[in-house]
């Protein structure tokens, strides 16, 4: 339900109608209305006197104040009445409904049909849901109880996200001990309507909420979850819990790629893509949570491991190895002052081992040291019990020495009984505590995962010195001649590939032994031939390739035993021939680069170590389109074959650039042609550097959702660019932004006056930081317009204005900001920018867009008035609102 955005109503709710809870209701019914009563001390109050099962809240606890229209109705009844119920809720105007009832879809077809009716009939009635088969939600800073469970957590800044009903409770019992609080708590069931990506655009604009905690089952529309995931990761850190990770999906791949790109792998690429941390259990989960709830973000891997015991460090340090970390050396000036009041014999390294009989003062002066060293990002000190002091000292103390500030340490506490007390202190202070060395370390290191996507969500990707050139009209005519379902020819297949420029070796096809001998003498020797023919999918399984034939005589032998043995493989074989092309001996390395189609995620390509042992070895990384060089090059990074890339002994490395480029060059034949259901590159040999394809495979199927939509990333919209003369006779290339842009945008701000910044910031500002760069050139093409008008009379790329319309969640409302060069002003640039803006705008289905405007800025008030804005004054500020109905 796009478009139905506004939740607060669900959330910060003024009147409440519970139904299903009169004296004759059920347990979790009467669970609900304990709930709000206990909370709020109100009275509930028939909405309609007729129908029972309704009642009203009143907030305000005034009868005079109640109102006819309802915020939230939550509804525990069965569910073969909701339909019903759902319909009054439309009637009365009520803005959503938690559905707590159990059955829908998951009791097969029909309960369907009633989730069907629902959705209709709350569509129509710009109803938002929450459930069915959901816990109900909790806010405990707004004093909300909308659910059946009894006790209340702490408020606090983490959002809690949960499918299951059992994980909720089993985390809010967690969390009860622990004294972890909570902004939101909320269990989605089976999202009929609000799902992930609704929760993540309202918690995003939470200001209450510092973290978002998810626990998925399944997705449902999955690029409403990965625009709003990539937009709110920036600003907050999303952390997920997704269950189920076996290979099943993988059983039915027909090729490399799709044997070696199951859902699981493919569910870590769309995270990594959208800065999201993925967490493996429970336990790891509520560890991420308590440690964001309670601490600041570091900013790097470098962590300080406090001990007053040898073994628990060792165990952090080996966890830290496990994960390709070790403990930050100490700098001299930190050993120096270490050495001022530590015993003689302290570990003199990291971990800092300040021995059994450490005091608190020891303690407090070693995290002090810590602090003040530069070289430090984190610290985890290990308590264990002692005879010589008491642990409830030891935590007043590590209290105290904490107090005020916002640094990440944390706490591993090792023991039971005698050490709960020192635990209990602790998490009421707001140190994370762990029951182990592991767990602490694994949960800092997440974190780390978030700093490091955070920093790489920020970086410029470089452009391509090669402009790409395909040619999508030959690629599209094979792709409709291909029959669905079977794998194209593959020399269809490389066709299909030469058209969009990535690097094939020749090939020729010989339906005799007559000519493939004559090709053979007119192509040169030394060769390869491979059998041609569609139920073949693994040739060498077959015998159907023979390499390095030198000679005729070796081409008509190669003929014959290729028939021979693909006959014997499989005896009713269809065979259209043999395909021959040079022979490429001796290459420095063997990849694999293909791609496979998600039935939720739409195309993920595939990158790794290719020839004959891809699937022993499994060494590969998978991304989604579209891709950069920036994406293309990370996407090889996560691999070990990346390592020999680079150059290893005498072998060269490879054009890394070239790489990349075929990366993006896949991509985009990705974007074209959603029927592109899995394709291999499997061998791309590379040799003295250069990439060469020698063999490919591409299977097609039908699919109904047409390009771009089968993809969960926007793609850059080519359709919008365009060309315009300014007043003055310039010729103007108009076009989307592209995260490319980053160095023009720099340079374009550099020549602006300190009163064109003036009026486009609201403010002073010298310089664009990483961030703000980032915002403004790596932009959601579903949620932004954003476009840039280039010099095309300059030698060199040279931007001349920009036009943006951020769009709201909800995809009807925007914000536009128009910015032009102080020299390029007053000739129809800005004006031109920001009509076409609002043109894509109405084209995407924005009814409303408005821009502040200062009083100074006139001519920016005058273009508006021009373009049909309406201009209302703001009471008490200089500014002006500007709206525009479309």
């Amino acid at each position: 339900m796009m478009g139905q955005y506004n939740l607060d109503r669900i959330f910060k709710p003024r009147h409440i109608a519970v139904v299903g809870a009169s004296e004759k209701a059920g347990t979790i019914g009467n669970a609900l209305m304990k709930n709000l009563v206990n909370r709020f001390s109100g009275q509930l109050f028939p909405v309609n006197p007729k129908h029972k099962r309704i009642y009203q809240y009143d907030a305000f606890k005034s009868v005079s104040k109640l109102q006819t229209e309802v915020d939230l109705a939550i509804i525990a009844t069965p569910m073969h009445t909701v339909v019903d119920i759902v319909s009054e809720c439309v009637d009365k105007k009520v803005g959503g409904a938690i559905i707590i009832s159990a059955g829908g879809k998951v009791t097969g077809e029909k309960g369907k049909e009633i989730e069907k009716k629902i959705q209709k009939i709350a569509y129509a009635g710009k109803l938002r849901i929450v459930g069915p088969n959901c816990l109900g939600l909790i806010r405990p800073g707004g004093d909300l109880n909308a659910s059946f469970v009894s006790e209340m957590p702490v408020s606090g800044n983490l959002a809690f996200i949960s499918q299951s009903r059992a994980i909720c409770t089993a985390i809010l019992d967690l969390a009860l001990q622990e004294n972890i609080g909570f902004s939101h708590f909320v269990s989605t069931g089976s999202m009929l309507d609000v799902d992930f990506g609704d929760m993540i655009d309202y918690l995003g604009n939470d200001s209450s909420v510092k973290s978002i905690l998810l626990y998925i089952e399944r997705l449902t529309n999955f690029r409403k979850f990965m625009s709003a995931a990539r937009s709110v990761s920036r600003v907050k850190p999303i952390i997920v819990l997704k269950s189920g990770k076996s290979p099943a999906g993988a059983k039915a791949a027909a090729s490399h790629t799709g044997a070696m790109a199951g859902e699981a792998a493919v569910y870590d690429a769309a995270f990594k893509r959208a800065g999201i941390v993925r967490v493996d259990t429970i336990e790891e989960l509520f560890d991420c949570a308590e440690l964001m709830s309670k601490q600041s973000r570091p900013h790097g891997s470098r962590l300080a491991i406090i001990t007053n015991g040898g073994g628990p460090g060792v165990m952090a340090t080996d966890t830290l190895a496990k994960y390709g970390h070790k403990p930050v050396p100490l700098d001299p000036e930190s050993m120096e002052a270490l050495d001022q009041f530590l015993p003689l014999f302290w570990s003199q390294s990291n971990p800092i081992d300040i021995l059994g009989d450490a005091s608190p003062e020891r303690f407090a002066q070693t995290l002090d040291v810590c602090f003040n060293s530069k070289n430090i990002d984190g610290v985890l000190v290990i308590l264990t019990p002692q005879a010589f002091t008491s642990s409830i000292t030891m935590a007043e103390t590590l209290v105290l020495t904490m107090k005020g500030r916002r640094y990440p340490v944390f706490a591993s506490t090792i023991g039971g009984k005698n050490i709960a007390p020192a635990v209990a202190l602790l998490n009421e202070a707001g140190i994370p505590t762990y029951d182990t060395p592991e767990r602490a370390v694994r949960a800092f290191l997440y974190m780390v995962e978030y700093s490091k996507n955070l920093k790489t969500l920020l970086e410029i990707p470089p452009k391509l010195t090669r402009q790409i050139m395909v040619d999508q009209d030959k690629a599209g005519k094979l792709i409709i001649h291909a029959f669905p379902g079977e794998f194209m020819p593959e020399s269809d297949s490389k066709e299909l590939l030469t058209a969009y420029g990535l690097p094939v070796i020749r090939t020729e096809i010989a339906k005799t032994e007559a000519e493939a001998s004559s090709i053979a003498k007119e192509m040169g020797y030394p060769l390869v031939m491979k059998i041609r023919s569609p139920d073949i999918t693994h040739k060498t399984d077959a015998g159907g390739i023979s390499l390095d034939l030198r000679s005729d005589a070796d081409v008509c032998k190669a003929y014959a035993q290729i028939i021979s043995s693909v006959r014997k493989f499989k005896p009713d074989v269809r065979i259209e021939g043999v395909i021959i092309q040079p022979y490429f001996s001796n290459a420095d390395f063997e990849i694999l680069l293909g791609a496979k189609r998600d039935a939720g995620f739409g195309p993920v390509i595939l990158f790794g170590m290719g020839g004959i042992y891809t699937e022993v070895l499994k060494d590969r990384a998978l991304g989604l389109p579209p891709m950069n060089r920036l994406l293309a090059r990370r996407l090889m990074q996560q691999t070990k074959v990346y390592t020999l890339l680079k150059g290893y002994r005498n072998r060269s490395a490879a054009d890394m650039e070239q790489l990349e480029e075929m990366i993006i060059r896949l991509s985009q034949l990705l974007i074209d042609f959603p029927e592109i259901a899995e394709l291999d590159m499997n061998p791309v040999m590379i040799k003295a550097g250069k990439p060469m394809l020698v063999d490919a495979q591409v299977l097609v199927s039908t699919i109904e959702t047409p390009s771009p939509l089968h993809l969960v990333i926007s793609p850059y919209p080519e359709e919008e660019e365009s060309h315009l003369v300014s007043v003055g006779g310039e010729r103007i290339f108009v076009r989307p932004i592209k995260p490319e842009d980053a160095p023009l945008f720099q340079y374009f701000f550099k020549t602006l006056s300190p009163t064109t910044i003036y009026y486009r910031f609201f403010g002073i500002l010298k310089e664009l930081n990483p961030e703000m760069l980032a915002r403004f050139t790596q932009t959601d093409y579903d949620r932004e317009v954003a476009l840039v008008a280039i010099d095309e009379d300059c030698e060199i790329d040279r931007m001349l204005g920009v036009a943006r319309i951020i769009g709201d969640p909800d995809g009807e409302k925007g914000e536009f900001a128009v910015l032009v060069g102080d020299a390029w002003q007053g000739k129809g640039i800005g004006s031109n920018l920001l009509e076409k803006c609002l043109s894509i705008a109405k084209k995407r289905g924005f009814k409303t867009v408005h821009g502040i405007v200062l009083n100074e800025n006139r001519n920016m008030i005058a273009l508006g008035k021009k373009l049909g804005f309406e201009t209302k004054r703001e009471p008490g500020s200089g500014e002006n609102k500007l709206v525009i109905y479309l």
